[in-house]
């Protein structure tokens, strides 16, 4: 049995672009909720420190954004690594800001949220590094 027969196959154009363009479509939403309506603003755990933190949550977004419809063109298993490479490295800017910042605010409460919230973004910076180095094996191998 030769190891292709084992991977899955990738879905058709049609599909993978759909896809995409769900996905951007998700996070033209998430830029909207976030800054217009009903804004972060409205969120009464964010403090005023999240002004701090939102140039490098926007680029996250925006750069998951500028991916996807790239990917509605051209999507070549090298291409989407790259891109997956390069998104996945602006988000982790972002969670590194967000700990560092910390725009959260939990008073009154009986559980420790900052405690959640801490083991949740070192989550995330793991899940990162380890993405981005799988996105640089299929980047140099072009499978995926």
């Amino acid at each position: 049995m030769d190891a292709s027969a084992t991977t899955a196959a990738r879905p058709g154009v049609g599909a993978r672009r759909a896809g995409y363009v769900v996905a951007a479509g998700v996070q033209v939403l998430v830029l909207v909720v976030l800054h217009v309506w009903p804004g972060w603003q409205a969120a009464p755990f964010l403090t005023e420190a999240t002004v701090e933190v939102l140039p490098a949550v926007n680029a996250s977004i925006v750069a998951g954004l500028v991916a996807q419809l790239v990917y509605v063109v051209a999507d070549p298993p090298r291409l989407r690594a790259f891109g997956d490479v390069v998104v996945t490295a602006v988000g982790l800017v972002a969670i590194v800001t967000v700990w560092d910042v910390f725009p959260f605010t939990f008073p009154g409460q009986t559980f420790d949220w900052e405690l959640l919230v801490r083991i949740l973004l070192v989550l995330a910076a793991v899940g990162s590094v380890l993405a981005i180095l799988a996105g640089l094996v299929r980047l140099v191998t072009g499978k995926g």
